[in-house]
């Protein structure tokens, strides 16, 4: 399958926008791949899955559809669309029926620290500000992940807790980039749900943002999960 055939569709996760993704769109397009990037608002993983399944439905032909950290979640119900040849799960949750972010982070290894969420408002979370370079983005510049810290999206319970019904992964062929110096998905749980979904796993030395810091990366798996077919 020659890349000019395939579409790549970029989900991102929780706290953050689709700007993070330029790194691995710019790579890919450069390649000739047809590259769109979602903008989910991250109130519910209903309106989250809508959101994807819309672009999905712009797509002309066979789509490898991307996800990150909670873009998982997103990925793992949007992914039964039937342009979908593929998915790329990028240190992101992959639940099973009936788990959420939520179920999966309380079934986290005992003894791994929980990432620091914070409520505000009403009925949203976002990291905190001064955990969120250690946490999130350890290994970008302190300056951007300050930037980062400050112009987060505030990230709705409803997203958190959804729950996903239908797991495109059991029915899709699956790769998963682990990152192995994650502090938000502990590496051990991102693992233990790649093995589950029979994904192709391929680990990188990297923070919770190794979509950003280590686009190449990123964007050599998408390129495996487009041409396997």
């Amino acid at each position: 399958m020659s890349s000019t055939a395939v579409n790549v569709v970029l989900v991102h996760g929780a706290f953050v926008d689709g700007s993070g993704w330029q790194g691995v769109y710019h790579l890919l397009q450069q390649d000739g791949y047809r590259v769109s990037v979602t903008q989910n608002p991250g109130l519910t993983l209903e309106g989250d899955v809508e959101a994807v399944r819309q672009v999905l439905d712009l797509q002309d032909g066979p789509t490898v559809l991307v996800g990150h950290s909670y873009g998982g979640s997103i990925i793992s119900e949007a992914g039964t669309h039937p342009r979908v040849s593929a998915l790329v799960y990028v240190a992101a949750f992959a639940p099973d029926k009936g788990e959420s972010v939520q179920t999966l982070l309380a079934d986290s290894p005992p003894g791994t620290p929980a990432p620091p969420i914070v409520p505000v408002g009403e009925g949203f979370l976002v990291l905190d500000r001064d955990e969120f370079h250690g946490a999130f983005a350890g290994d970008l510049p302190a300056e951007l992940a300050a930037f980062m810290a400050d112009s987060q999206v505030p990230w709705g319970l409803g997203a958190a807790g959804g729950m996903v019904t239908e797991p495109a992964w059991r029915t899709k062929p699956t790769w998963y980039l682990l990152s192995t110096g994650d502090r938000t998905i502990p590496p051990a749980l991102q693992r233990k749900m790649a093995e589950r979904a029979g994904a192709t796993v391929v680990e990188a030395s990297g923070s919770h943002a190794i979509y950003i810091s280590q686009p190449q990366a990123v964007a050599d798996l998408i390129r495996q999960a487009a041409t396997a077919g």
